[in-house]
């Protein structure tokens, strides 16, 4: 692996995107035959072809795949390498990432605005997912600091955990939904219903919930990872319901995007905690987003 160069791994990178040899060498800017020469290295060092031959081109088989996506991994943190050098320089910016699960992403954003008041210079990056993801990303090393659930890592001991913050959901739907305009539905009729669920925690609190209301039919629920795709389904589809957290769901209600079903969950949604890896030390930029995120909470 130390052979690899990162030329080459931009040279991999652009055959993936053009599936050839010629378009890829000139967005390179190498010749042809120096392209030719670099991809049988690459394969030669890796041990197995990356991408399938064919009268069309090129294209990226599973082995390449999965290195073309290192290769762009490796370019990511030699950009923010870059970023973080300059402003270490010149006395200012650096790098910083933050994650967080859908409910936690508006007080994250309020966090992240306040140090960018500080460090104007900095290099931000903010990714939602769901907290198997975070964690995941808190691992690789990919973000500094993560709001979400430590116990859904394989090793919940490895993260320093900071505060304890709670996640009401609510039943929403679109304001047509038939249910909207039901004083108090009971959940044997909600049971019927599609539910739109964020991945993960959520499926299994309805689980949960189904347990607890008797019910052994099973639940026919619709994943989506993406805060603004729930929210476009909820709007197009009158027949379908959600949970979302309660700050999100009740600036939707407000602007009368979607209506609370009048309906409380039984099962706790577990509360989120600001999380970051022990073995690794936070930088500056870091440190100053978990006291902005500190006095965000009080």
């Amino acid at each position: 692996m130390s052979r690899l160069r990162l030329r080459q791994l931009r040279l991999l990178m652009a055959l993936d995107e053009c599936g050839s040899i010629h378009k890829a060498a000139e967005q390179v800017g190498i010749s042809q035959p120096g392209a030719t020469r670099a991809l049988n290295e690459i394969e030669s060092t890796l041990g197995g072809a990356l991408f399938a031959r064919s009268a069309r081109g090129l294209e990226t088989n599973d082995l390449g795949r999965c290195v073309v996506r290192y290769a762009r991994l490796i370019q990511t943190d030699v950009a923010h390498l870059r970023e973080e050098m300059i402003g270490i320089q010149q006395g200012y910016g650096g790098h910083l990432a933050v994650g967080g699960t859908m409910g936690a992403i508006a007080t994250i954003v309020e966090a992240i605005v306040k140090v960018r008041a500080e460090q104007p210079s900095l290099s931000l990056q903010v990714i939602e997912d769901t907290s198997t993801g975070l964690l995941r990303l808190l691992d690789q090393g990919r973000i500094d600091v993560a709001l979400c659930r430590s116990n859904f890592g394989r090793r919940p001991g490895d993260y320093h955990s900071h505060g304890n913050f709670p996640e009401p959901l609510w039943v929403v739907a679109n304001p047509h939904h038939a249910l909207a305009a039901i004083e108090e539905p009971d959940f044997t009729t909600l049971a019927r219903q599609a539910w739109i669920v964020y991945p993960v925690s959520m499926p299994r609190m309805l689980e949960q919930e189904f347990v607890a209301a008797g019910l052994s039919q099973s639940v026919h629920s619709i994943e989506i990872s993406s805060t603004y795709a729930i929210l476009a389904m909820l709007e197009r589809d009158s027949g379908v319901l959600a949970l979302l957290p309660e700050g999100i769901a009740r600036e939707q209600v407000g602007r009368g995007r979607v209506a609370r079903v009048n309906y409380r969950f039984r099962t706790p949604n577990p509360a989120f905690e600001l999380l970051w890896r022990r073995d690794r030390e936070l930088s500056p930029a870091a440190r100053r987003f978990i006291e902005c995120y500190d006095a965000e909470k009080r």
